[in-house]
């Protein structure tokens, strides 16, 4: 019995030491774990540190695209990092999205505009990521402007199509820039669209350019009016003259009204078309030519008053000095 009684007693105190064992075991194993846990962060937030002090440096020597990859990579470290990354999840926040906007700046600097419609439409999404509307806004304002440089650079080119296509996307963003709507009617016009070109003058009108628009409404209608008294289409030459006239009165349109008249056989049309050139251009190379027909019109429709009149004004003349002489003889002329 005793030996029984010894011998528990000693298992006791035998398997009590092994649980003060096992537990000092566990505690280290747990200090341990918590000692490598500190290490680790601090190996982290060393990591995303260094990260961004790389993403800084490449910011100051004019590396936008390393910058950028590095603040990124740098804020996912610093969020793995908890409070003790605050500061450069907050810096990088900030940076990324202004960075963004400076490469699409940089493209458009460069003429690349497609690359920099890409890059402004990133930006954009990026300043959304992270809240930043000042950034949001001038990348959205700059796309429109983008495709009227893309514009003006194909028009320069005479590349017609394609720069009435780069204004048609600037417009549909901002129909009122009046400019582009001006340089879009000069695209569609020269492209052989007149009702677009007068459509897109109509629209810049509207919007600031009226004295510009209406001059090149004008001058479209000249260009139709020119060109139907060339395909023999009289009365097409007058139609567009006087519609060119409906927006700006031009000496040009009053002639090709006057001769289409002359060829469709209403004198009196004609005479009051040429008379209308001269008051608009009375130093015009031609005038004494028109003078001249005027006078014969007249003659011939019985206005000798008229006819006298213009005559007397080419007395002096090298070719119908001789002849207005001999007609203001022959009219009586005072």
């Amino acid at each position: 019995m005793r030996l029984m009684c010894k011998f528990g007693r000693t298992s006791k105190r035998k398997y009590k030491n092994q649980i003060n064992i096992t537990m000092k075991k566990i505690f280290l194993i747990a200090l341990s774990l918590a000692v490598s846990a500190v290490s680790l962060s601090a190996q982290d937030m060393a990591a995303a540190t260094e990260t961004y002090n790389n993403g800084a440096t490449a910011l100051n020597m004019g590396d936008n695209e390393g910058a950028l990859q590095y603040f990124r990579d740098a804020l996912t470290m610093a969020e793995a990092c908890g409070d003790e990354g605050a500061d450069i999840v907050a810096n990088c926040k900030s940076y990324i999205p202004v960075i963004a906007l400076s490469i699409a700046k940089g493209e458009i600097k460069d003429g690349k505009y497609d690359e920099a419609v890409t890059k402004l439409d990133e930006a954009i999404k990026i300043a959304g990521e992270f809240d930043n509307a000042d950034v949001a806004a001038e990348a959205t304002d700059l796309i429109p402007q983008v495709y009227l440089q893309k514009g003006n650079t194909l028009l320069k080119a005479k590349d017609f199509a394609g720069a009435a296509e780069s204004y048609q996307k600037s417009v549909a963003l901002d129909s009122t820039n009046g400019m582009t709507c001006l340089r879009l009617g000069q695209a569609l016009a020269a492209a052989g669209n007149v009702n677009g070109a007068v459509e897109a003058y109509t629209m810049a009108m509207r919007h600031g350019q009226e004295k510009n628009a209406v001059k090149q409404i004008s001058n479209v209608y000249i260009k139709l009016a020119a060109a139907s008294l060339k395909a023999k289409d009289y009365q097409g030459a007058v139609d567009n003259a006087l519609k060119s006239n409906e927006y700006a009165e031009s000496a040009t349109a009053m002639q090709v009204a006057g001769q289409a008249s002359l060829q469709l056989g209403k004198n009196d049309e004609a005479i009051a078309y040429f008379e209308k050139y001269v008051a608009l251009a009375p130093t015009a190379r031609n005038v004494n030519d028109i003078y001249y027909s005027i006078a014969v019109l007249a003659q011939q429709a019985g206005d000798n008053a008229k006819a006298c009149g213009y005559y007397q004004k080419l007395t002096s003349h090298p070719t119908y000095g001789a002849t207005a002489k001999q007609q203001i003889t022959a009219l009586k002329c005072n």
